[in-house]
């Protein structure tokens, strides 16, 4: 049996030999050096994630009456066909906020402004009023949008 054994391990052993030395040992994997690369080949590009562009900034055109009266004077809001318009209007007393034109109204009071939102799809120059200032025979202009073309 022990004779067996030996016999086992002297076989395992050169079954297990890499061979000559003077040869370089190879494995079943090929590393980049060994890979072929001719006129067909591609290098592979290293990929780079681009984030998407951010969406544009919408400016906020800020309004406050006070005293019935725009503090600073009406204001000339001005905006290219499609831009996304943004307008918000505080007012230290009740107050109905008509933009014409457009046909958008809205309730300012202390504590909560009027708010606009709409995408500026028709070109020219719109006023926007104050209903109680107009009610009272008092200059109602709070501003003029003025949209361009595209």
């Amino acid at each position: 049996m022990v004779a067996a054994a030996l016999v086992f391990a002297v076989v395992a052993f050169v079954t297990a030999w890499p061979g000559n030395d003077d040869e370089p040992q190879r494995s079943a994997a090929t590393t980049p050096a060994e890979t072929e690369t001719g006129e067909d080949s591609v290098e592979p590009q290293p990929t780079t994630e681009t984030e998407p562009p951010a969406p544009p900034k919408v400016e906020v055109a800020r309004i406050d009456i006070r005293g019935g009266a725009v503090a600073g004077g009406p204001k000339t809001i001005e905006v290219v066909k499609g831009d996304a318009v943004r307008i918000v209007v505080t007012a230290d007393a009740a107050d109905e906020i008509h933009l014409h034109g457009y046909d958008i109204s809205r309730s300012a009071a202390p504590g909560q402004p009027a708010r606009f939102r709409f995408k500026a799809d028709a070109e020219g120059a719109f006023e926007i009023e104050s209903h109680v200032a107009e009610d009272a025979g008092l200059d109602a202009l709070v501003a003029r949008l003025v949209v361009a073309p595209s």
